[in-house]
Formats: structure tokens, C-alpha cells, sequence
């Protein structure tokens, strides 16, 4: 085995990519990346019949998205290419060959109905079925139209994993199984085996789903004589009330959605790290160059970890305010209302400044800003929907708001003049501020809630502010 760093990535292209499939390929990354190694990605697209169109390109485009690039992969060929299994179908022949010729591989003759008839009998003995105990006794010569059927040499094995630790197992996991379909392509089973070889892994990261395998994969490890690589095993993703493997039933999305809503690739990646991994400590937060830096396998925990949607949205608000001014508006391009064209950058930096410390992820910005580029129809129902409103009469509320009004069009509109200006308002009417300012909140902007008040008013400008409290004066 190579003394350099190799990790991969090898999903099957049979649909989105989930958090799990995602957290295993960072933690390949950042193996790769702390180590100055490479990164592969390859498509192990062997199974036709699930095989989603597309699928490929959406891999792609969620590592690109989340800037976990690869140093060998389609598009990126290197030395051990190519990437795509179904393009290496003349060497897992070959290695099939290998495999026969040694008589460790022989033609599977057995039809599917056979083969469920010794799955019943072994259900009626009670015991569990073993192929094993059904090869043929003359196998004919394989000549592709039959699976080919890897001939076990049934032992115990102990391996170490570097997650699960030291491992063991009995014979009995050990048993015969297909390395190449009747269609001509081979199985997982079969195919990761010897591309990893030759494409000189030294570390194989992959889920859970796969670690009751590994005995037979150890068995035609053996049977190739190759070295394996390294084996880390990482935990399940488990729903929120981390009773199952997490699903689409429990909300998983496509990790490309949370990317269109706005939560960043240093947010979701920060988060897929820490399903199950933390550096020892308290810390939550962490920069990619951080990641990089303190992850490490051997301390990934061994249990399932829960998705906890609720922390990624704080998470996501935590990265969010972080950003610099500049950084944020280059994020919030895409996200600005309809209503915001012909709008000055300054303008709206100045409204992301306001909403930047409530900002939670970035499609936000078209409810939140709205009523910053648009006069809203007055509703009423916002006052008489406000506890701190409903009870106080219309004509007292009318008042108040006469008073604000001539009070901001005395103001010389600085930030600073409408802050002295409405709090010496604040000590006139002797109202509370939730009173006041809730009332003139509703009146300039139509919301229900919105950013700091002073900065909305001194944003929004003398004119527009004055017209927007005449309209409610009006209305009340």
C-alpha cells in the first residue's frame, strides 16, 4: 500500500446527495487535506437498474457547491483513471480472470427461483443461508451471460478500524458472493476492491451499512493477495429523535436545497463535521481551515449521531454575522427581493448591516427587505393583532402618531438627530417604548416585526417615512 494519502468519494449516481453520503466524503477531504494527500472522486455507477439520470452531475455540483474539490475525478483525470467504474469494465475482467484461473471464481448456474428455494429451506431448517453450501459441483465455463461468484475460503477474522477500533468475526460472515453480474458489470463487492488497489487508497471512509461485509471483503483480499487499505467506519445519520437512520421522511433534504435557502458551504460543513466528531472540547464553531487543522478519524464516535435542523439554523446565523459587510452583500446577489432593481449597492449594504445580526440564512433577505424598495397597502390587522396596541383607542394612536410625524420632519434625518429626536418623544407622550415605537415600527414598515427602528427610519429616508405615517394616520 502507498505510504501517500489517497481517500475517495465513490457514490453510486442514484440520486441526491443526503448528509450522510456528504459527511463521508468531508471526512475523506479533510483526511486528504491535513495531510497534504489527494482526494478522489469516483462514480460507481454499476447498477443500471437504480441508476438516476443526472445524478452524477448533482454529485459534482453539491462537492463544487460546498467547495470540497477533488484532485482526481471526472473532469480532474489522473494517473488511475478513469473514474467512472463503467468505463473499467475490461479490468475487473481481467481481475475476474485472475480470480478463476487461481479457482477462486466459478460460473453461478442457479436461477432465481432456485436460488429462493434454498433461501426457504434454510428459513425451514432454521438456519441461516450460506451459498457456500450450494456450489456446484462442476461448474460450467463462465463465459459472461452467468454471474460470476466469488469462491470463499471460509475463516475467522480480527481487523482494526479506525473508528470502531479492534473488530473480530467467525467464520459464518464469510460465504460466496457475486463479483460480476450476467449483465457484465460487477458488483460493488467486487469493483471497490480492486479499484482501490489501483488506484492506490490508503484509506477506505464509508458508512455503517457496509461493516458487516467486511470479512468478505477481507476473504478476497486474501484471494487477490493485495494489502487492504485502512478502514474507517462512520455511524449513521440518525433522525432528530435518533431512534432510526435518518430519512426523507424525517425532513432530510437534498444538501443543494439547503445551499439554494441560503445556509453557506462553511456553515454545512461545519455542521456535517461535528454529526459525530468534536475536537475534545466545548467548541462548536469552526472555521474549514479549523477543520482541516483538528479533525481527526480516530475520534469520531462510534454511535449514531442525531440531525438536529434547530442547530444548523443557529449555526447558520452564527457563520452569517461573522461575515464582513463586503463578503455578505457578494453572497446576498441572488437573494434580493424583485422590487430591489435599480437600487444602489450602498443602499443595500446599508439594509444589510440593519438585518445582518437577525439574519438567519440568506433567502431571508427577500421577506425581511422588502418593505425597504416598496410601499405596503396599510393593514390594520397589525395593530389590532399587537398586544401592546389592540387595547389603546384609535384616536389616541392617531395622536401619537401626528406627534412622530412632526417630530421627524423637524429632524435634520441623521441617524443620530432621529435617535435624540424620538426618545425626547419617548419622555413627551409618556409612553412605553414598546407603545410608541411598535406603533411608528408597523406605521414605516407594514410588518410585523422588522430591524432596529432608528436605523429602518434613517434608511428609509425623511420623505418616505413621513408618507408612510400619513397613510396610517389616514387609515386610523
Amino acid at each position: 500500500m502507498s505510504k501517500n494519502i489517497r481517500t475517495r468519494f465513490a457514490p453510486s449516481p442514484t440520486g441526491y446527495m443526503h448528509v450522510g453520503g456528504v459527511r463521508t466524503a468531508l471526512f475523506a477531504w479533510l483526511v486528504a487535506r491535513q495531510n497534504n494527500g489527494s482526494f478522489v472522486l469516483r462514480i460507481e455507477d454499476t447498477d443500471k437498474e437504480r441508476e438516476v439520470e443526472g445524478s452524477e452531475k448533482h454529485i459534482i455540483n453539491t462537492l463544487r457547491s460546498l467547495n470540497l474539490d477533488y484532485d482526481e475525478g471526472p473532469g480532474k483525470e489522473g494517473p488511475y483513471g478513469p473514474y467512472r467504474q463503467s468505463q473499467r469494465l475490461d479490468i475487473y475482467r481481467e481481475w475476474a480472470k485472475r480470480l478463476i484461473k487461481e479457482g477462486r471464481a466459478y460460473a453461478d448456474p442457479y436461477s432465481v427461483e432456485e436460488l429462493n428455494n434454498f433461501r426457504e429451506q434454510s428459513k425451514i431448517s432454521k438456519k441461516p443461508f450460506l451459498f457456500r453450501e450450494h456450489r456446484p459441483t462442476r461448474p460450467t465455463e463462465w463465459d459472461g451471460t452467468q454471474p460470476l461468484r466469488f469462491l470463499s475460503e471460509p475463516k475467522d477474522y480480527s481487523w482494526h478500524d479506525e473508528i470502531m477500533g479492534d473488530l473480530k468475526s467467525t467464520s459464518s460472515s464469510v460465504d460466496d458472493f457475486i463479483i460480476i453480474k450476467s449483465d457484465g458489470y460487477p458488483t460493488y463487492n467486487f469493483a471497490h476492491i480492486v479499484d482501490d488497489y489501483l488506484m492506490k487508497i490508503s484509506h477506505i471512509i464509508r458508512g455503517q451499512e457496509f461493516l458487516a461485509s467486511v470479512p468478505k471483503y477481507l476473504n478476497l483480499y486474501e484471494a487477490l493477495a493485495i494489502d487492504h487499505p485502512k478502514f474507517a467506519t462512520v455511524p449513521f445519520v440518525l433522525a432528530p429523535d435518533g431512534k432510526r437512520k435518518l430519512s426523507k421522511r424525517d425532513g432530510a433534504k437534498d444538501v443543494l436545497e439547503y445551499i439554494k435557502e441560503g445556509y453557506l458551504p462553511e456553515t454545512l460543513l461545519n455542521f456535517i463535521a461535528s454529526l459525530g466528531w468534536n475536537d475534545g472540547t466545548e467548541k462548536e464553531i469552526f472555521t474549514v481551515d479549523e477543520l482541516i487543522t483538528k479533525f481527526k478519524i480516530n475520534q469520531v464516535q462510534k454511535s449514531g449521531a442525531r440531525f438536529d435542523e434547530r442547530r444548523l439554523l443557529w449555526m447558520n446565523g452564527y457563520h452569517l454575522r461573522s461575515l464582513n459587510l463586503d463578503d455578505l452583500y457578494a453572497r446576498s446577489i441572488n437573494y434580493w427581493p424583485q422590487s430591489s432593481h435599480g437600487y444602489s449597492e450602498e443602499y443595500k449594504k446599508n439594509i444589510l448591516k440593519v438585518i445582518q445580526e437577525r439574519l438567519k440564512y440568506l433567502s431571508e433577505i427577500d421577506s425581511l427587505t422588502k418593505f425597504f424598495f416598496e410601499d405596503r397597502k396599510v393593514d390594520n390587522h397589525l395593530i389590532t393583532n399587537d398586544n401592546k396596541l389592540k387595547d389603546i383607542p384609535s384616536e389616541s394612536l392617531k395622536n401619537l402618531l401626528i406627534q412622530a410625524k412632526e417630530c421627524l420632519d423637524q429632524s435634520t434625518f441623521t441617524l443620530e438627530d432621529i435617535t435624540i429626536k424620538l426618545n425626547d418623544l419617548l419622555i413627551q407622550t409618556d409612553q412605553k417604548p414598546a407603545v410608541l415605537f411598535s406603533l411608528i415600527r408597523i406605521a414605516v414598515t407594514q410588518s410585523a416585526s422588522s430591524p432596529r427602528l432608528f436605523e429602518t427610519i434613517f434608511i428609509l429616508g425623511k420623505e418616505r417615512t413621513i408618507r408612510r405615517i400619513d397613510k396610517q394616520i389616514s387609515v386610523l
